[in-house]
């Protein structure tokens, strides 16, 4: 699915992201989508531990696909937007480029799930959570 990203952030790479390459290190990537992933939901007024009627989401599985190399001082552009929207689960995914050269750096996704701690099971995504993306991502939900 190529939909266009209507969500971006950016963030700079600092001197703790870099790995003993000299450049970022793979585990960073990961808290890059995560840093993405809060702010894309503080956009639509949400939080991973409440996306609506006290559920959390959890992740069910993350890929990376690295490009180029970022190296400290770069400063990141991230995209995000949210596809495959089901009954308990969404893929979020994500596209890093250099703020300045625009040169692909990364992208990858991950799946995640409505989650109710209280019972400590996977959950219905919320009907609200399901309306605020579908309305800011412009997609039709399917029905699964």
């Amino acid at each position: 699915m190529n939909e266009p990203y209507h969500f971006h952030t950016t963030m700079d790479v600092r001197i703790s992201d870099i790995n003993y390459g000299g450049h970022v290190g793979n585990d960073r990537y990961l808290l890059f989508f995560h840093e993405a992933r809060l702010r894309y939901l503080q956009n639509l007024h949400l939080s991973e531990r409440d996306i609506g009627r006290s559920i959390s989401l959890i992740m069910l599985e993350a890929h990376v696909d690295y490009k180029s190399q970022a190296m400290v001082g770069d400063v990141l552009d991230i995209a995000v937007r949210i596809e495959e929207l089901s009954r308990v689960r969404f893929t979020m995914r994500y596209e890093i480029r250099n703020k300045d050269s625009e040169e692909l750096v990364s992208h990858g996704y991950t799946v995640l799930a409505g989650y109710d701690y209280q019972k400590n099971k996977v959950s219905k995504l919320p009907t609200s959570f399901k309306e605020a993306v579908a309305m800011y991502e412009e997609i039709i939900q399917s029905k699964k």
